[in-house]
Order: C-alpha cells, then structure tokens, then sequence
C-alpha cells in the first residue's frame, strides 16, 4: 500500500511540474494536446494506484467532502450533454486539438479531485505548491528570453537562439507566451502563481529583511510579473490585479499579520510591482502615459511640435454612407479583440436559446455557434476564422451544455468560495488546530497554522483569477486542473473533510493477500496499460498526421500521402485523419489524370469520395468536413474526372449544407454563388452574391464574381452586348472595386477596360 502512495503522491507532483511545461515541436497542436495527454496518462496511473490500493485494503474509500453534490451532477450534466450532442465523439474526445474539456477530460479532472483528497494529507499540499512554484520559474526564464529576442523554443526546434521559427501569428517578442502556447493562457497561468509566491515571501519575512529564502521568493514574485507584463493581455492582468486586491484585503481583514508587517509587506511588493510597471511596460492602455516610455513619447511630441511651423490642414476622406464599414481600430486593420468577443458572445447566446437545457453537446460550439453567427462578424479582422471556443469560457459551457451544465458549473464554484467565506469568517482558528491534533496530523505551532490559512487565501485568490480570465477566454489544461485540485487543497489546509468508507467482503479479513485480491489488480494494470497504450496510439497518429497535414499544405502531396494514411489506419475512428487524407487522394487523382493514369487516378478519386462520406455520415454537423467535401469535388471537377457533371452537382449539394448550417459565412455564400454560376444558373449565383456582399460589403471576390457574371448575362455567345443595363451593372461593381476596395486591382482594371469598349 505503501508503494501505491508513493504512485499516487509522485504522479501528483509529476503532473503539477511537467503540464505547464511539457510541447512537442511533431504534433499538430503543439503545447495543448501534450499537456493533455501527460494528464490523461498520469490520471489513470493515479486512478490504477488508488484502486490497486483500495484492492489491497480490501475496502472502498472514497473521501467524502462538501462538494460532492454539485461536482456529481456537473459530471452527470456532461454525460448527458454528450449522449444528446450533435457530435458525441467530439464531446466524448473534445474538440481535436484542444481536447481540453471534452468529457474524457471531465472525467480525468474529477478522478484527479478525489484522488487527491483521499490519498494525500496537508503535507502533500504544500510540496505539491512547492512544485508548482518550481515548474512556474522555469516556465518564466523559459518565456522571459523571447521578449527580447531569443526564445528558447526555438532553439529547440531550429537550434538559432531567436524567434524566427515563429509566424506572424505568433510573436513573442510582443506577446510573450513561454510554454503555454498563448499570451492570453500564459497570462492567466501567471496570474495564480503570483499571490503564492508572495505567501512565500511572507512566510520568511522576519524583523531582519535581508536573508536568502526572502529574496528568492521576492525574485519569484518579480519574475513572475514581468512575464505576466510581457504577456499584454488585458483580461489576464486584471484578473491578477483583482486576485491581488483580494489577497491583501482578507489577510488585512483577518488580521493575521500585524499592522507593521501587513503594511511594510503590502507597499512593498506593489511598490516593486509599480516600478517594473514604469520601466516594462502595463498591458492597459489607459495607463501607457504613465510608464518611461510613454513619458518619453509624449516629451518628444510635445518637442518636435514647438519645432514644427504650423501643418496644412489635411482634407477630410469620406466614405459612401450607404456601404458600412469594417470595425477596425488600426491602420492594420486588426479589429479590437472585444468587439470580436461581442460577436461571438451574441451567437453563442443565440445558439443556446435554441438549445436551452442540454445544449448542444459537450465541445460542439464550432458546430452550433456558425448557425447562429451574427452577420457583423464578418466585418472583422477574423471573418474567416474557425471560432471552436466562445471566449467565455460561462457561455461555452451554457452553449454547449445548456442551463443543467452551466448551473452544475457555477454550484461547484459557488459553493467552494462559499465554503471559503464560512471557513475564513465564521471559524475560529483554535478549533481548526484541534482538530488537526485530533487527526494526529501534526501539534501545529500557531505560525505554521497562519501560514495555513494564508496559502489558503493566495489558493482562493488565484482560483478568483481563473474565474475573471475565464470570462474573458477560456481554460486550458493547466488552468482546470488548477480549478479542480485549489479546492481539494483548501479542504485539506483547513481540515474539513472527515474519513467515510465502505468496506465490501469478497477477499475475508486476513492480512494475506489472496488470488482474488491479486486477479482484480491485474485486471486494473492491465485496463490501465491498454488505455495508455491506446493514448500512446492516438499520440503517434497525430504525429503522422501532423506532418503529413504541413505536407499538404506547401503542395506536396505525395510526400503527404502514406503519413495521412498511416495516421487514418493508426487511429481509424478520428475522422480529422480521414478527412485530410480525402482531400490529399483528390489532388492525388488529379495529377494521376493530368498524367492520362486513368485507372489509378479513378481508383484514388473513388478512395476519396468514400472517406468523405464515411466522416460525413458519422459527422454531418460539421461545418468543415462539408467545406471540404465541395473543396474535394471542385478538384476532382476541374481534374479531368470523367464525371465532372456529376462533380459539380456533389460540391454544389455539399455547399448548399455548409451553407444551411453556417447561413451568414460569407465566404461559405460567395461558393455557393460561384458554383451556382458554374453549374449554368447564373442568375441563382447572382442573387447569392448580391446577398454575399450585404453580409460582408468590404468582400472584393464576392464583387468581382458579381461583376462576372453580370457580364456573362449582359452578353452573347460572340461576346456582343445584348443587355445594356447588365452590362451596365457589371462596369459599375468593378468601379467599385478599384474606388472603395482595392484602387490597384489589375484583374478589374483589365476588365473594365474591356467592357467600357464593347
């Protein structure tokens, strides 16, 4: 039994130091899918010791603790959000790539919950802090270097000290995100770990200022707000900075420590905290001017403006008032990131008042937010992006899982901070050390139990942060395993459960372990292997995948081919694999009849449409899988297929759905016009596109296939004008173009030429 604790007490700190950490350069998703799987993996290690050990003591032993009632039926809400979802293999998995709160996850969460509180003690608690502290500076010096130039990552990946193995998409030396994979995630993760480190400063915090222990953690604390500065994220540092009202206010509020150091302790750190926001930077705008560089910026304006003789006024640009314009808040164009949660936060709402009490499924908001998506998203920056999550991660949830699943959800919170708020102002402190005698933890010094009560509060304060970020965006692995184990420790710290356990009668009462005794923990190892043999699987699949994904999209495809297949025979029933793989065989087929390879080319056409509608089958209420599904057909079409007709009417059939599950995608509507146009009804295509531009009025393709096919409508077969005011209409559309969109648009510029002389 022994040795099961120390599997149970390891795989802990195992999980606490090496999921913030853990990314693989091979994986599609490079930092939330690994951490995932390290959870998966470890949950069900932790799972099998506890169960080997439960076998062993021949008795059931489940802690009881006070929130069993809400968590029970937070699980039995997702269970049934699940059975009812649109996709309950999505719900079951979560959604491919992220995983990340899928119901397996749930599961593993809640596992991971009572595990810990009936196997570990306070003890366990403060290592496992103490881990979590370690992991968080690593993870800092990890992300600190990209800010100014050198990411570590990189030199892991490429093996150059610098950041050039990132995208524009990912810039760290703007936004620093470390080994969290997200400025935003890395920020909220930050946002935790401060209010501990501080409760570390403090425990060693002694009329003399200056020892060692002191200082380190005072570094700690630094470290961390810097990172968490570099990060700019908004929500993330006002999450912090309400998590850090709330620290000092409850230990001022209950006194434990005196006014002399609660007051010396408070103006230090946000004094340190206000200096590093002057030199470094605030991810808050409204408060810029007050930092160096802001002060040196408005110094030198107000300079080069005394030496500046007086400008010319400059005229002022207007703009039609009949077209509305993009909501941009740059010269760049970059929508402002809460007008585009608004958006999002308005369709998923809507999406939810359609689905009230189940919602959609557990994981599905890709599915059921593009239904409901409002028209005004498409005069974003991100018109075109794949929004799977609802930037909240309360709306997820009440989108995803309906009233049942976000009320379990905030019960659970409720009534933990509930609990928290009892504990902390309703207990006396003396009776919590009792009853720690009583249990024969350890004869607490009334120190040690201050410092128990303030590693509660920093626990809770960081908890109060992840409510806060999580309203801005959504959790990751890190953060939930945070939400579900911080109140296991709070529990433990302040002595609140009492042992409960049901003992059952197969093995007999004699200390020797017998047969049956042995069988069933086989049985478990075994169990366990063959999941973990299968996550092992599924992992390597997704490496397969992912290269073979990255083939694909630089056009080599036959080097992609026999990676995609192997990762759809490696893990059959992810239809991710199948879905790629389809669309690698129609280009396949495509160059196999360019090369006049009838058989094979028809052969691989045919392997293609058959995947597609094995993933369509199973999976219909994905958007993307239809998407790509007209993308497959529109290759083969254009290919040199012998049935291109036919073609054409599959991805025509196939856009017409996309379309019916996603009706205000303008790019979803301009296909469907175009394809109207090239199966022979133009005027259908017409309508279409004329609908197209009112959902996005900025579309230029929408207007230049507009103007197309007024054109073609506006002339005959020897390309005489044979109605004027079609004609008309199509010289117009494309004026518009080159005077509201794009002024250098050569395509237009050619064409309109052309027309205005027939």
């Amino acid at each position: 039994m022994k040795f099961c604790d120390k599997i149970i007490e390891y795989s802990f700190y195992t999980l606490f130091f090496f999921v913030p950490l853990i990314f693989a350069g091979n994986t599609s998703e490079l930092f939330e899918l690994n951490k995932m799987w390290v959870t998966f993996i470890l949950t069900i290690i932790i799972t099998t010791a506890w169960l080997t050990k439960m076998v062993l003591q021949r008795k059931i032993f489940v802690q009881r603790t006070p929130l069993d009632i809400p968590l029970l039926l937070f699980l039995i809400s997702q269970i049934i959000s699940t059975l009812f979802s649109l996709d309950s293999y999505v719900s079951w998995w979560g959604y491919y790539s992220r995983f990340n709160g899928g119901l397996f996850s749930t599961v593993c969460y809640i596992l991971l919950y009572y595990s810990f509180v009936s196997n570990l003690q306070v003890k366990h608690v403060l290592k496992t802090l103490t881990v979590t502290l370690i992991s968080g500076i690593i993870v800092s010096l990890w992300g600190l270097p990209s800010h100014f130039g050198a990411d570590p990552t990189c030199f892991v990946f490429r093996g150059s000290f610098d950041t050039a193995c990132w995208t524009d998409a990912f810039r760290p030396t703007i936004r620093v995100f470390s080994t969290l994979g997200q400025p935003a995630w890395f920020a909220a993760y930050l946002a935790v770990l401060i209010p501990l480190a501080m409760v570390y400063a403090l425990k060693y915090t002694t009329k003399n200022l200056w020892n060692v222990k002191l200082i380190s953690y005072i570094g700690v604390a630094v470290l961390f707000y810097l990172n968490l500065n570099f990060a700019k994220t908004r929500a993330g540092f006002i999450a912090f900075i309400i998590a850090y009202v709330v620290f000092w206010a409850l230990i001022f509020v209950k006194k434990i420590l005196s006014k002399q150091l609660f007051l010396r302790s408070f103006l230090f750190f946000t004094g340190v905290f206000l200096i590093c926001n002057f030199f470094f930077g605030i991810p808050l705008d409204n408060f810029y001017k007050f930092t160096l560089a802001g002060i040196q910026e408005s110094y030198l304006a107000k300079s080069t403006q005394q030496h500046t003789t007086t400008a010319q006024p400059k005229p002022i640009q207007s703009t039609p008032p009949s077209q509305p314009q993009p909501l941009a808040t740059s010269e760049s164009n970059i929508t402002d990131s809460g007008v585009i949660r608004l958006y999002v936060w308005r369709g998923a709402i809507d999406a939810w008042k359609a689905n009230p009490l189940f919602g959609t499924g557990v994981e599905t908001f890709a599915f059921a937010y593009y239904k409901f998506r409002p028209a005004g998203h498409n005069l974003t920056s991100e018109w075109d992006y794949l929004y799977n999550k609802a930037h909240n991660e309360y709306l997820n949830y009440l989108t995803t899982t309906g009233l049942f699943g976000l009320g379990t959800y905030l019960a659970f919170i409720g009534l933990f901070l509930l609990l928290f708020a009892k504990y902390l102002f309703f207990q006396k402190e003396q009776k919590i050390t009792e009853n720690q005698k009583q249990k024969n933890m350890s004869q607490t010094s009334d120190n040690n139990t201050k410092f128990y009560r303030i590693v509660t509060i920093a626990l809770v304060s960081g908890y109060i942060s992840i409510l806060i970020s999580n309203f801005f965006g959504f959790s990751v692995v890190i953060i939930n395993v945070y939400l579900f184990l911080f109140p296991a420790f709070v529990l433990l710290l302040e002595d609140r459960l009492t042992n409960k356990s049901f003992s059952f009668g197969p093995f007999g009462n004699t200390d020797a372990t017998n047969p049956y005794q042995w069988t069933l923990i086989g049985i478990f190892i075994l169990c366990a292997g063959y999941v973990i043999i299968g996550l092992c699987r599924f992992w390597y699949a997704d490496t397969k995948y992912a290269l073979g994904y990255n083939l694909d999209r630089v056009g080599n495809y036959q080097q992609a081919y026999p990676l995609l297949l192997a990762a759809a025979q490696i893990e059959p029933r992810e239809p991710v694999y199948k879905d790629e793989l389809s669309i690698n065989l129609a280009v396949l087929a495509g160059a196999l009849f360019a090369q006049n390879d009838t058989t094979n080319g028809t052969q691989f056409a045919n392997n293609a449409i058959a995947l597609n509608d094995d993933v369509l089958a199973t999976h219909s209420n994905d958007v993307i899988y239809w998407k790509n599904r007209v993308r497959l057909f529109y290759t083969l079409a254009q290919s040199g297929h012998s049935q291109q007709a036919a073609d054409f009417a599959e991805a025509l059939k196939a856009i017409q759905k996309a379309y019916e599950l996603a009706p205000t995608d303008a790019k979803i509507a301009y296909n469907l016009g175009v394809l109207y146009g090239q199966t022979g009804d133009i005027p259908k295509g017409i309508t279409v596109l004329q609908e197209t531009i009112k959902l996005k009025p900025d579309y230029r393709d929408a207007y230049f296939a507009l103007g197309l096919f007024y054109h073609q409508m506006a002339v005959d077969s020897k390309n005489h004008v044979i109605n004027p005011e079609l004609q008309q209409k199509a010289i117009e559309t494309y004026q518009y173009i080159l005077s509201h969109l794009f002024p250098k648009d050569a395509e237009a510029e050619k064409n309109l030429k052309e027309w205005q002389t027939q």
